[in-house]
C-alpha cells in the first residue's frame, strides 16, 4: 500500500484521531458533588462575579479551537468543511503532541466572511486562543482582521502566519551558510495567496533587500491595477526595480526563490539563472515545483521542502504548537509582530553554528524542544511589551 491507502485505513481503524479526557475522577458521590451538582455551582458564581476567573476555573488556559471553512484545504482546495476533518483532527494531534495544548476542530458550514466572524465571536468564550485553518484567500485576510478587532484572544491563521515565521527561520540559516546578508538578497516567491503573501511580508519585516512577488498572472508589479487588495497592496512594497514578465523573469539573478504554487514549475535554466550559491524552497505539497534531485543537480546550494522524506522540511508543525504554548502561558490577547519574529529568531537559533549545514538549516519536524523553545520566545517578548 501507498502512503494515501494505508492513511485511509488507519483513519478507519481510528475513527477519529482525538478523544475527550475526564481530568476529574467520579468515582464517589463526593465525586460527582464535587465536579458536578451542586459544588460546580461554587466556581459559576465565582466567573459570573470575575470573568478572568475562567480561565483558573476551566480548561480554557490550555484550549484552542482549530477552525475551518474548508475552502482552501490542503492541495484539495475548497472540499467542505465536513471533508476537511481529518486535516482539523491531525492539527489537534499535533498541537497536544509538540506544544501540550488541548485543541477542538470546528468546521463552520459557511463561506460568508461575516458569518463565519460572527461564528467564532459567539462561541470563543469557551477558548483561550483561535487558529484558523484552511481558509482561502482573500477572505481569510478579512476574517482574521475582523476577529483580531473584536476578540480580547489570540487569533492566528496559521497558513499564513505559521509558514511565514517557519520559512524566515530556514531563510536566516540559509542565507548565513551561503555567506550572503539578509539586507542585499532578492527572493523571488511564487504563488501570493495567503501564504505567500504572508511569507512575502514577515521576510520584509526580517529585513531582506528585495521581493519579487509571482502569481498565476506573471510578476506583480506598480503598473498593474489589481482587483484583489491584498495583490495591490503588495505592488507597492515588493520589485524595487519594477520587474515585469514571468517566474523565469523573475528569478533571473535572484538569490532565494520560494515556492507555495504548484508542481513542476521552475525548470533547470531557471536555477542555472540565479545567483551564485542559490538557495530553493519549493515548498508545494506533495509535488514541488521542482524535484529536491532535480534542484541539486540544476546547481542549488541549499534546497527546503515541505516533504519528511528530504532534509529541511519546512513544516508549520515547528511554529504553531509553541507559538500557541507561549501566548496561553502568559495569557496574551493576541499575537504581534514582534512574537512571530522572535518565534522565527528562536526556531533558527536552535541550528548552531557547528551544525549548520546544506542539509541542516532547520531543526527536524519531529523535535520536540521546538515547543518549548519558541513558547519562551513568545511569552517573554509579550511580558517584555507590556512593561
Amino acid at each position: 500500500m501507498d502512503i494515501k491507502e494505508q492513511a485511509l485505513k488507519k483513519h478507519y481503524e481510528w475513527q477519529g484521531k482525538i478523544e475527550v479526557v475526564s481530568r476529574a475522577p467520579i468515582e464517589t458521590r463526593e465525586d460527582l458533588s464535587l465536579a458536578y451538582t451542586p459544588g460546580v455551582a461554587q466556581p459559576c458564581l465565582e466567573i459570573a462575579e470575575n470573568p478572568e476567573l475562567s480561565y483558573k476555573l476551566t480548561r480554557r488556559s490550555n484550549l484552542v479551537a482549530v477552525i475551518t471553512d474548508g475552502t482552501a484545504v490542503l492541495g484539495l482546495g475548497d472540499i467542505g468543511g465536513l471533508a476537511g476533518m481529518p486535516v482539523m483532527e491531525g492539527k489537534c494531534c499535533l498541537f497536544k503532541e509538540f506544544g501540550g495544548v488541548d485543541a477542538f476542530p470546528l468546521c463552520v458550514k459557511s463561506k460568508d466572511p461575516d458569518e463565519i466572524v460572527r461564528t467564532i465571536e459567539l462561541i470563543s468564550d469557551s477558548f483561550g486562543g483561535i487558529n484558523l485553518e484552511d481558509i482561502s484567500a482573500p477572505r481569510c485576510f478579512e476574517i482574521e482582521a475582523k476577529l483580531k478587532e473584536r476578540l480580547d484572544i489570540p487569533v492566528f491563521h496559521d497558513d499564513q502566519h505559521g509558514t511565514a515565521i517557519v520559512v524566515g527561520a530556514a531563510m536566516m540559516n540559509a542565507v548565513k551558510l551561503a555567506g550572503k546578508k539578509l539586507g542585499e538578497i532578492t527572493v523571488v516567491i511564487n504563488g501570493a495567496g495567503s501564504a505567500g503573501i504572508a511569507i512575502g511580508k514577515f521576510l520584509l519585516k526580517l529585513g531582506i533587500g528585495n521581493l519579487i512577488m509571482v502569481d498565476i498572472g506573471g510578476i506583480i508589479n506598480r503598473d498593474e491595477n489589481y482587483e484583489n487588495p491584498a495583490h495591490s497592496e503588495m505592488s507597492k512594497l515588493t520589485n524595487k526595480n519594477n520587474v515585469k514578465g514571468g517566474l523565469a523573469d523573475a528569478m533571473r539573478g535572484a538569490d532565494v526563490f520560494v515556492g507555495v504554487s504548484k508542481p513542476n514549475l521552475v525548470t533547470p535554466e531557471m536555477v542555472k539563472s540565479m545567483a551564485d550559491k542559490p538557495v530553493l524552497f519549493p515548498m508545494a505539497n506533495p509535488n514541488p515545483e521542482i524535484t529536491y534531485e532535480l534542484a541539486k543537480e540544476s546547481g542549488a546550494y541549499i534546497v527546503g521542502t515541505g516533504r519528511s522524506d528530504y532534509p529541511n522540511q519546512i513544516n508549520n508543525v515547528l511554529v504553531f504548537p509553541g507559538v500557541f504554548k507561549g501566548a496561553l502561558s502568559v495569557r496574551a490577547k493576541a499575537i504581534t509582530e514582534e512574537m512571530k519574529l522572535a518565534a522565527a529568531y528562536a526556531i533558527a537559533a536552535l541550528v548552531t553554528e557547528d551544525k549548520l549545514s546544506a542539509d541542516y538549516i532547520i531543526p527536524s519536524a519531529l523535535d520536540k524542544s521546538v515547543a518549548d523553545a519558541v513558547a519562551k520566545a513568545v511569552a517573554d517578548e509579550w511580558t517584555r511589551s507590556r512593561k
